[in-house]
């Protein structure tokens, strides 16, 4: 009987001893299965993260504080000459109960706007400012300007008495490209879920369960919540 139980707690460290690698492998080859999409969590953390820092000049504190969900679009690309076409990918994330959701995948695409020639990189910074911009965000697809309103944000510390009226639009919406920040009205862009993406992340959750704070969030792609997060905890210490 001890022979036979020395056994089979021998069989067992040998068993666990042998699955660790294993499940280190498993987790490399799922990183390696989804590196895009932790990238693009990284990417529009990075963009936020750049935009906020230079609070002159970026997304008034008070406007983030308000806001409801954030989207993020990085490296946009857009061509043609004063009508040409754009397209892009990011993230966005919900306020919860929990703080701020996992981040859901989305395109972007549609009709370019203003005088551009050849292709130019910019990044997008959307934010939801009410439910009705909140329920479209969840919806299957949706078009800014068409579906909902949207308004160029304003920009810097001195927003000033515009931002009153700014806050009428579901959605404000800024630009960055070589370098500049601004508001910009983006009219015409239709802004639709990669479920590729979010399913390559969260299995069948769909974006709406992602962002309502119902799917916990994968450390892998954590730096785009973490950094909404980081500034909203400095909105939060300003008021104390």
């Amino acid at each position: 009987m001890r022979f036979n139980s020395l056994k089979m707690f021998a069989i067992a460290v040998i068993g666990l001893t042998m699955s660790l690698p294993m499940q280190a492998q498993d987790t490399k080859k799922k990183e390696k299965d989804i590196k895009d999409q932790i990238e693009q969590s990284q990417k529009a953390a990075t963009v936020f993260t750049e935009i906020m820092n230079t609070p002159d000049k970026g997304i008034p504190q008070d406007l983030l504080g308000k806001a409801k969900c954030v989207a993020v679009f990085p490296n946009v690309l857009k061509a043609g000459f004063v009508v040409g076409g754009r397209g892009g990918r990011g993230v966005a994330s919900c306020r919860s109960a929990s703080g701020w959701s996992a981040p859901a995948y989305f395109n972007l695409g549609g009709g370019s706007i203003g005088l551009q020639i050849g292709v130019q990189s910019t990044d997008f910074v959307l934010l939801v400012m009410n439910d009705k911009g909140m329920n479209s965000l969840l919806s299957d697809k949706f078009s800014l300007g068409g579906d909902v309103s949207a308004a160029a944000g304003p920009v810097g510390r001195q927003a000033g008495a515009s931002t009153d009226v700014k806050l009428n639009a579901e959605i404000l919406s800024y630009s960055r490209s070589k370098g500049l920040f601004a508001g910009l009205e983006l009219q015409g862009a239709v802004i639709s879920p990669d479920k590729d993406d979010n399913r390559e992340i969260y299995g069948e959750s769909t974006a709406k369960s992602i962002l309502n704070g119902g799917v916990k969030t994968p450390t892998s792609v954590k730096a785009f919540p973490d950094a909404l997060a980081k500034y909203s905890a400095v909105k939060s210490a300003s008021k104390d």
